[in-house]
């Protein structure tokens, strides 16, 4: 199962605004051992791609707010991935998108990863019709702070 989804794992860990290769290689093995943990717990009642999604998602909610709560050393603002370059909007874009609340964020995210809204239903837990007015809001949020800040 993990073969079959490791780069939606990938993906997901490195869309987390991560600084440099090695943090996400670091949170992909902390993804696959929440997996191996928690397989016992998978129902079947998803597709295994939504479950894994859900899994990894919120591990790296938990590895970013833990990520977060430590100071930072000199070392960790220096250090940058010269394989990644994504232009200016798209920095800018992420930005934003992870200044929403975490649970927002994650809704966003999975609907920019082509989840389909009953999807992101199963993944957060949340009603499908709360799905639809938090992307709204969150677009409309979305488009205001970006045109302010360009």
């Amino acid at each position: 199962m993990v073969s079959r989804h490791r780069d939606l794992i990938w993906h997901i860990c490195s869309d987390y605004s991560l600084s440099n290769a090695w943090q996400v290689e670091d949170a992909v093995q902390e993804v696959l051992c929440v997996l191996w943990r928690d397989f016992d717990q998978f129902s079947h009642l998803s597709s295994e791609r939504t479950w894994i999604y859900r899994v990894a998602s919120n591990t790296m909610i938990s590895l970013k707010r833990r990520m977060n709560n430590q100071p930072q050393t000199p070392l960790d603002t220096t250090l940058h991935d010269s394989h990644t370059t994504p232009d200016e909007n798209y920095n800018h874009l992420l930005q934003l998108i992870d200044n929403l609340a975490p649970q927002d964020r994650q809704i966003v995210r999975a609907h920019l990863d082509g989840f389909q809204n009953q999807e992101i239903a199963a993944i957060t837990g949340l009603s499908l019709s709360t799905i639809g007015r938090r992307l709204a809001v969150a677009k409309t949020l979305l488009r205001n702070q970006y045109e302010k800040n360009r």
